[in-house]
């Protein structure tokens, strides 16, 4: 964060302000949903299980995971990714 905030010549406190205004979202949610949707995206293209597209998209524990992705989805990622490959979604 400090560094970024240094790019955009802001204080880090005036960086997240400003962020959390355009992005409705703090930075590190911001980082979570980016995340969240890159694995939603290999879950429905690639042949590949919900352990390695947590790792893919920077989880260290599958769990939390699978947690953040239903909390996020409103469904577990297992589910989610038959859903999404069967053309159903």
């Amino acid at each position: 964060m400090k560094d970024v905030a240094r790019e955009c010549d802001m204080s880090e406190s005036s960086f997240y302000h400003n962020f959390k205004i355009v992005t409705s979202l703090s930075p590190i949610a911001f980082q979570k949903k980016i995340r969240l949707e890159e694995a939603k995206n290999l879950l429905a293209t690639k042949n590949i299980g919900v352990a390695q597209a947590a790792f893919d998209v920077g989880y260290e524990s599958a769990s939390q995971f699978s947690r953040e992705y239903a909390r996020m989805f409103g469904v577990p990622p297992k589910i989610h990714s038959e859903i999404l490959r069967s053309g159903v979604a």
